[in-house]
């Protein structure tokens, strides 16, 4: 029966107490340590001795340290139970006690340490194993996580260096001697237990090696003609021995050389002999052959670690200045490599990809005939690889098997799936460069197979319809894998031939094939309109066959699945997924095709106005999306009538239905009231069946008018050519900066919608008002909240992968609502984020825009929520300042920043007040369905809203060379573990033209820098990092000059400290921060007094330092030290405010005394190195002899 919890606490306590204060640990630790007692006891008594050694070490007696060596060598030369009896905790924690009393005493107070553990060995097994724990737990702590003070990691290492040839030649031999006797023993039963010690022994030399062999000397791994690397290659058949053999050859373990001179890398081509070489290879064959057993199969993963390795270094030394030839067994590597490429785990058929696509780089070995001939056997294997199998939760592949011990779940085997495959293809197009014909062969092949096999749905069945194919129908799987091999092939294909070589006819073929091929399954012709697009660049040089494409394109726009047309008419069938993708994807290819081939298609474009024209006539044949792409793809072709008054005139044209509609009076009245609004689109109803019933038919004009805006401003555009611009009428001549002024076709129409779109925008955000939100109907309560798919996405939660394509796209009224309100929001910003790129002065000289912006845009914002501030922010007014001219910051851009800087600062504030206090209390009145969740979401979204304007902030401010602002992935990018540590901000971190421009308006220049430091100590790593290396420093800089106050001066200070303390536990983030407080108190202290008192309240601070570093900052006779000396001696000053992570606030200090130093530097010691010494031994060290 189990101890209740009191008493074990008591207990515990009891422990932790008597290793604390007992003045008798050392003669009680050693009697609970007797192998008499049991296993836990003697755990304890060890745990006690390895207390008193880390903690007590530095105030034990001499003779009391002498005593407890020698006891602890004592107890590994006679206190331990045989090597196969002995628990390995007792093992490890004896180990451990051993090098702690090395890390505090060798070599100047125990010179025969190694000599002592080297006579233990002698005594057998049992202690040659513990001797190998202790040289191996030694380099751990000393090289690999460097747990010690400086100079006693640097005597120790360096002693290990001195006296590395006996350290080697001990586990050499050590592993030699006990390989042989395990060799010669291991098949006599009567043996058994003599040879598992020495199996043991022979595993713990090759783990120790493993320890070593990253960091030393390479002469030690290449002595005697590599006999270290052959007798690791020969342990590779050695079933108990191989994983171990296999970690020591590892690239990982030699990287040190493989980083090093090439010259020093060329006897690592011993690997590539036929000794090594062949027994590489019949270790794989055995340890595959035997199915998968979990043990092999880690063995397998290492072996293909080791050929990745060898491959690398092949590549650095060939054609390089070491002198290195081919090998001769560069054949039977690429057999063996291309097996592990066709093994069925789909993880060890990843892990080759970025060898083979180095190999196929390369300048020598990609001109190879072994390489060159083995690329069809790659693409071969590519098409097998390719083909979606293997999850996890399935039988119906040998990969499902292997993956069930690489992935958790599905979803993890799916976004791993995905990753290789895109990994894939860029080999495959690096192959397809090489021969670009046999690639193209291969995907007719396998595109003639699957137009004529017949459909394969598998055991599931899609929900989309009786008969169709699911994602996990074998059908659907070949035809996604083929389909993404041909599009990789022919694209690089059409890249590296010239265009006499391209095979036209073979081409035209298979187009014919692809638009001849008819299904009503909605995955395949996905793969289908694939294909066409694919292949579209055949009809370049045979025009002929464009009205056909074209045909094709335009049947799937209006796909539906039979099955679909059974709801009424009037009311629109949720489509599935996999339904709109499909309509979805041919709208996407028509663009593509348009923007891409814009003269191509230019001579059919009557024909394409007139079908789409017909397509538009009919309201429920489309939805407003598909409606606008097209619309889309007819305006990117009139781009290239290259006539201001045509295209001008067909733009007012392809308008008028929207303008008719949207300056309406019934219009103009619905979009300037909220209450009208809602009652317009249904949303204030009750509805009986929210499955069916679609009362929000109306509102989808209001989509379809603001779809239309959206593609005309995004896609009509001038003339790129100047000379083309002027001759069509669009150029209007020169900007006084001397850029030159273009016009719109579509200025004048948009300009005409403009009053209404703002309109709508302040109803928009006028809906989240109580009042507003209250007039909603029973149905429709939830309609402003975010999507359930939105949720998950920032949540992280997967989404199952057959309800991506089988499930409804909506599939309730209120879903289809909330996704209405969602989309019209995000795409009224698109319009305006995009008019001033697309009509630039005509829009930016609009009277009194700002005053419009801030009376829409930005009216309301304190009812509106995170998730819609955040996309107005990124696609409204980031790409706003980034494309407005300096001409018209005054009137435009600092009238509209200001206020919006001054309310984001004051709404962030608040934000992060509530996670604060809410990290502080536990609220348990929370009445939601789901509390936690929902306050995850809430400080999810208040992160990202974070990021967001700080990213903004930095864009408007600050002017970095060499960075495209205009990239918004990583203002979303995740996670604080992912940081770089490169902190130093750029030399060229300057302010813009707006950046000085916000900053000489006063509330403004406030608001940016109380923003900026307030952040510092806002929970959200990432937006920390940047904020401090790119906008804290340029923004101070800029009032630096002026008359800062003293209180403000201690506050910019404190607010780096306290950064410091948030986030001083990430390496990455406290670099930045001490770099910046570093910076302010350099600049500032000689100014202000006021900032040497905030770094007196430092906790721990000695202020002796700090006098000393204040005497040196103050006094400009002295020579300067070295920047680097000056910071760390600022970092040991507010150390005690750098803030640490929970594992390490409670842990207990762990003090290594520095022992004489063994090596001492022969540069001469400057005047100021002398004076830098903070003991005050730099004068006294001068005089010494």
């Amino acid at each position: 029966m189990a101890a209740p919890f009191w008493l074990l606490l008591r207990g515990l306590k009891f422990c932790e107490e008597f290793k604390e204060k007992c003045p008798i640990c050392v003669p009680c630790g050693l009697k609970l340590a007797e192998k008499t007692q049991t296993a836990i006891v003697r755990h304890f008594g060890l745990q006690i001795l390895e207390h008193v050694v880390k903690f007590r070490w530095n105030n034990m007696p001499r003779l009391e340290k002498v005593y407890l060596k020698n006891n602890v060598m004592g107890l590994i030369s006679s206190g331990t139970q045989s090597i196969l009896e002995e628990e390995s905790h007792i093992k490890d924690v004896l180990s451990r006690i051993v090098v702690e009393m090395i890390k505090r005493e060798w070599p100047q107070h125990w010179p025969d340490m190694l000599k002592e553990l080297d006579t233990l060995s002698k005594q057998g097994e049992t202690q040659t194993e513990l001797v190998m724990f202790i040289l191996l737990r030694l380099a751990e702590d000393v090289v690999t996580f460097q747990t010690l003070p400086t100079q006693r990691r640097r005597d120790i290492q360096q002693t290990l260096t001195q006296n590395m040839e006996k350290i080697f030649s001990f586990l050499l031999t050590a592993l030699q001697q006990n390989v042989n006797k395990y060799r010669h023993v291991k098949t006599d039963l009567a043996q058994e237990p003599k040879a598992q010690a020495n199996c043991r022994v022979g595993i713990a030399a090759l783990n120790t090696l493993a320890g070593y062999i990253d960091w030393v000397a390479l002469s030690h791994i290449t002595a005697d003609n590599c006999k270290l690397l052959e007798m690791l290659c020969l342990l590779l058949n050695e079933p108990e021995l191989q994983i171990g053999a296999a970690e020591c050859l590892l690239g990982r373990h030699l990287a040190y050389f493989m980083q090093g001179k090439l010259e020093d890398r060329k006897p690592l081509m011993v690997l590539f002999g036929d000794v090594a070489m062949h027994y590489i290879l019949s270790a794989a064959q055995t340890a595959d052959g035997e199915g998968l057993v979990e043990k092999h199969y880690v063995f397998l993963k290492r072996l293909c670690q080791v050929l990745c390795a060898l491959g690398s270094q092949l590549c650095a030394l060939l054609g390089s200045d070491a002198d290195v030839e081919m090998p001769t067994n560069f054949g039977k590597y690429l057999d063996s490599f291309l097996a592990f490429t066709t093994h069925p785990s789909q993880f060890l058929r990843s892990s080759t990809q970025i060898t083979w696509g180095a190999l196929f780089r390369h300048e020598v070995l990609s001109r190879d005939p072994l390489l060159l001939a083995m690329i069809p056997k790659y693409l071969r294997a590519s098409m097998t690889n390719l083909v979606k199998v293997g999850f996890p939760s399935k039988s119906d592949s040998p990969s499902c098997e292997y993956s069930r011990f690489d992935f958790d779940s599905d979803e993890d085997f799916n976004a791993f799936f995905n990753s290789f495959r895109a990994q894939q293809g860029e080999v495959m197009r690096m192959a397809c460069r090489l021969d670009p014909r046999t690639g193209f062969q291969m995907a007719g092949e396998w595109l003639k197979y699957q137009l004529t096999a017949p459909v394969d749905t598998g055991p599931m069945n899609s929900r989309t319809g009786e008969g169709l194919c699911s994602v996990f129908s074998p059908s659907f799987i070949q035809w996604d894998a083929m389909t993404f091999f041909s599009e990789s092939v022919i694209s690089q294909m059409f890249r590296t031939l010239d265009k006499d070589e391209i095979p036209v006819n073979d081409g035209i073929d298979l187009l014919q094939l692809v638009l001849n091929f008819e299904t009503k399954d909605p995955l395949i012709l996905s793969c289908v309109l694939t294909n066409v697009s694919a292949l579209f660049p055949f009809v370049t040089y045979r025009p002929e066959y464009l009205p056909q494409v074209l045909s094709k394109l335009f049947a799937s726009v209006t796909f539906e699945v039979v099955e679909e047309s059974k709801f009424v008419v009037s009311v629109q069938a949720p489509r599935t997924r996999a339904v709109k993708n499909v309509r979805r994807h041919a709208c996407s290819s028509i663009i593509k095709m348009c923007r891409d081939y814009p003269q191509l298609v230019l001579p059919n474009f009557d024909m394409l106005y007139s079908h789409v024209k017909q397509l538009l006539s009919n309201e429920l044949l489309l939805t407003q999306m598909e409606k606008c792409a097209l619309m889309e793809a007819l305006v990117l072709i009139s781009n290239q009538f290259k006539d201001y008054e045509r295209q001008k005139a067909f733009l007012e044209e392809l308008l008028a239905p929207v303008a008719g509609l949207w300056l309406s009076p019934e219009m103009q009245r619905v979009l300037s009231d909220p209450e009208a609004f809602i009652s317009y689109v249904g949303a204030d109803n009750k509805i009986a069946d929210p499955v069916l019933e679609d009362p929000s038919g109306l509102n989808r004009r209001i989509s379809f008018c603001v779809y239309t805006i959206l593609g005309v401003v995004k896609r009509a555009r001038w003339p790129a050519a100047t000379e083309e611009a002027k001759a069509g009428g669009f150029f209007l001549g020169y900007m006084p900066s001397g850029s030159p002024i273009y016009r719109n076709p579509c200025t004048e129409q948009i300009l005409k919608l403009l009053d209404n779109l703002l309109a709508l925008i302040r109803t928009h955000n006028n809906l989240y008002t109580p009042e507003m939100v209250a007039r909603l109907g029973d149905t429709f309560a939830k309609a402003l909240d975010m999507l359930e798919v939105e949720k998950n996405a920032i949540l992280g939660l997967p989404q199952p992968l057959l309800e991506l394509y089988d499930s409804p796209v909506y599939k309730t009224v209120l879903e289809r609502m909330q996704g209405f309100f969602c989309t019209l929001y995000d795409n009224c910003f698109h319009i305006l984020g995009n008019a001033g790129p697309s009509m630039q002065q005509d829009f930016y000289t609009v009277e009194g825009l700002a005053t419009q912006l801030l009376s829409s845009a930005f009216s309301n914002l304190n009812n509106i929520p995170d998730y819609r501030l955040r996309p107005m922010l990124r696609v409204f007014v980031k790409p706003l300042v980034l494309s407005c001219p300096s001409e018209y910051y005054e009137t435009l851009v600092c009238p509209m920043l200001g206020p919006l800087f001054t309310y984001l600062h004051v709404r962030l504030s608040q934000k992060w007040q509530v996670i604060n206090q809410r990290s502080m209390l536990c609220d348990d009145d929370a009445v939601d369905d789901n509390p936690e969740s929902q306050e995850m979401l809430e400080e999810q979204l208040v992160r990202m809203l974070t990021r967001e304007v700080m990213d903004l902030i930095t864009v408007c401010c600050v002017a970095k060379k060499g960075v495209d602002h205009n990239t918004t992935a990583a203002v979303d990018g995740d996670d604080d573990e992912a940081m770089a540590t490169d902190v130093t901000p750029p030399a060229s971190a300057e302010l813009t033209e707006l950046g000085k421009c916000l900053m000489k308006q006063e509330d403004v220049c406030t608001a940016l820098l109380i923003t900026a430091y307030t952040s510092l100590s806002w929970k959200d790593t990432l937006s920390c990092q940047r904020t401090t290396t790119q906008l804290c420093w340029p923004l101070l800089k800029q009032v630096l000059p002026g008359n800062l106050l003293p209180d403000a001066v201690s506050w910019f200070f404190t607010s780096v400290l306290k950064g410091l303390q948030i986030h001083g536990q990430h390496d990455g983030c406290m670099a930045a921060l001490v770099h910046l407080a570093f910076q302010i108190y350099e600049a500032l202290r000689p100014r202000y007094a006021e900032l040497k008192a905030v770094m007196e309240q430092v906790p721990d601070i000695q202020r002796d330092s700090l006098e000393q570093f204040d005497s040196k900052l103050l006094n400009p006779t002295l020579q300067k030290v070295a920047d680097k000396r000056r910071k760390d001696h600022f970092k040991r000053l507010i150390a005690g405010c750098i803030g640490k992570s929970l594992g390490e606030q409670f842990r207990k200090e762990v003090h290594i005394r520095n022992l004489p130093s063994l090596f001492k530097k022969v540069k001469p010691l400057l005047e100021t190195d002398v004076l830098e010494n903070e003991d005050g031994e730099g004068l006294t060290a001068f005089f010494e002899p």
